[in-house]
């Protein structure tokens, strides 16, 4: 029976550090994604775990977010293995330093990495800005890669000649560890691996007979990962917008003011998780100011084309990251911008419209019109209906209900009448 009992815990013990935990990184590096990473290291030191994988395919993200997540590989009690997969997948940017930064670097076949110089919209880099933010990434570079006993000089031109490299570049130039084609095979690579930590402790990696398990993200963070797309917080923006314009010029109709506040409000959190550049928020502001100079002053279209070329400009810069892919791309920008072009011109030939008609309106109009008195008219007052409209008027004769009259004048709503000399005129009603 001792033996039995023994025999269970050996197993127990075996299989509490025998499970890999699994997270897959597909997109951009942001906020979202840096709370995953720092969950699911958190989940493999509670559980135990034999090590965290890291299956990366990325563009690249923002760089404080890349930052927290080499933080929390470099400080994990378990190791961490980054394996840029499947084929055709890439860790560039802010992918390259996560990369280099875990215990055990892997790729795939037809996979590359590399290309991680700063950028900067429409490039307007300050020489000066440019060569601080390019030494700080370098000495975060320095730091990882030869702790980690990597080939620094391939990694700086990666970053000071944003140059990419293969798989097999990568691997003989002693950028990564390992080429694996597949989840199985890296497993049967890494069985019996003995690694150093960043800590300069030495560990023998087990994969044999170990259970892979994937962590998914939370519904919240699935939310949120959505929304902190700048993109797609441009998108929920402009429908907020537009729903809560429609219920303001249409009160009562409720849909498109709930529906609106709650994209407007989506849209707030979505831009709160990102980087704001102060300019950018300026010319929005500046853009909304000459559309609404535009509709009061009607500035024949100047205030308006102002407005469209400010806020354009405003999108494009609103996001203050060297990654192209945080940013708002020039596709949509140009497409919120055409559709307030569109939306400035129909109010424009509105107005040239009722400018040219000349439409005069109020009771100065009425003068001359017929109408019918509908109760007796005189200096007290009385009904009448002209012009398809109920008035109060006056007269200095009596005019009997059912007579036609005709306006004089008007003074404070009030219509001046008389009685009409030709009673074989028909009443407008």
């Amino acid at each position: 029976m001792r033996r039995i009992f023994l025999l269970v815990l050996v197993l127990s013990a075996s299989t509490a550090h025998g499970e890999i935990l699994k997270v897959k990184i597909d997109g951009v590096i942001d906020p979202i994604t840096s709370e995953f990473i720092s969950d699911a290291v958190q989940e493999a030191e509670a559980q135990e775990a034999e090590f965290l994988l890291i299956e990366l395919s990325t563009p690249g993200g923002l760089g404080v977010s890349m930052q927290e997540i080499i933080q929390n590989i470099l400080n994990s009690e378990i190791p961490i293995v980054c394996y840029v997969y499947p084929q055709g997948a890439r860790a560039a940017s802010a992918g390259f330093f996560i990369l280099l930064s875990a215990d055990v670097a892997v790729m795939a076949p037809g996979t590359n990495t590399g290309a991680a110089h700063p950028v900067f919209p429409f490039g307007m880099e300050d020489e000066t800005m440019l060569e601080k933010v390019t030494n700080d990434a370098l000495a975060n570079l320095r730091a990882i890669v030869k702790e980690r006993n990597r080939n620094y000089e391939l990694a700086e031109k990666g970053v000071v000649e944003s140059k990419s490299y293969t798989a097999r570049e990568s691997l003989e130039g002693g950028l990564i560890d390992l080429i694996a084609e597949n989840e199985e095979e890296l497993l049967k690579l890494l069985d019996g691996r003995e690694i150093t930590r960043f800590s300069g402790e030495k560990q023998t990696i087990s994969t044999e007979g170990q259970q892979v398990r994937l962590l998914e993200m939370t519904l919240r963070q699935r939310i949120l990962s959505t929304i902190a797309d700048p993109n797609m917080a441009l998108l929920l923006g402009v429908v907020g917008l537009l729903g809560l314009y429609l219920e303001f010029t249409n009160p009562g109709l409720m849909v498109p003011g709930i529906a609106g506040g709650i994209c407007f409000i989506l849209a707030l959190l979505g831009f709160s998780l990102l980087p704001i550049n102060l300019i950018g928020v300026l010319l929005i502001l500046l853009a909304i100011g000459l559309f609404i100079a535009e509709l009061t002053v009607q500035g024949f279209g100047l205030f308006g084309f102002g407005g469209i070329v400010s806020m354009t400009l405003g999108l494009l810069l609103l996001v203050d990251a060297p990654n192209p892919e945080v940013r708002i791309h020039l596709g949509p920008a140009l497409a919120v911008a055409a559709s307030l072009a569109f939306i400035m011109v129909f109010l424009l030939r509105l107005t040239i419209k009722a400018y040219r008609s000349n439409v005069i309106t109020g009771t100065g109009s009425l003068e001359g019109a017929i109408g019918q008195a509908r109760s007796q008219v005189d200096q007290d007052g009385g009904k009448v209906f002209v012009s398809g409209e109920w008035w109060e008027a006056v007269s200095e004769q009596p005019v009997p209900e059912g007579s036609q009259v005709r306006v004089l004048g008007s003074n404070n709503l009030i219509l001046n009448v008389e009685a009409h000399p030709r009673s074989n005129l028909k009443s407008d009603e």
